[in-house]
């Protein structure tokens, strides 16, 4: 009998070491597919800028984090400051888009 317990206990203690070691590294595969997804959504909206031949592209910065993407930087007018965020919000999986975006001289935002 004690055989077959420590037997028994062995492979309980196999079962759970599988079982946890699948629920910890989940939460690893979620945050690089989201940093993936991040720099996704930060590359469409940097290309689709670029595109557009009324906007200083260099001088927009976008940073995206876990969906919420935060645009900053320098823009001639108001006009160049919502086309910039149309043009992000045209873009599949972007949560929220928070706008720190300047108009020189003026400190509008």
């Amino acid at each position: 009998m004690t055989q077959l317990s420590n037997h028994f206990i062995a492979f309980l203690l196999s079962t759970q070491m599988v079982f946890f070691a699948g629920c910890i590294a989940t939460p690893k595969q979620a945050d690089t597919s989201e940093q993936f997804n991040d720099i996704v959504i930060t590359t469409k909206i940097h290309e689709a800028i670029l595109d557009e031949p009324s906007l200083r592209a260099f001088d927009i910065n976008i940073r995206t984090s876990k969906g919420v993407v935060e645009l900053s930087g320098l823009v001639n007018s108001r006009d160049d400051m919502n086309k910039t965020i149309s043009i992000a919000r045209s873009v599949n999986g972007i949560k929220f888009i928070k706008n720190d975006m300047r108009i020189p001289g003026t400190g509008d935002y």
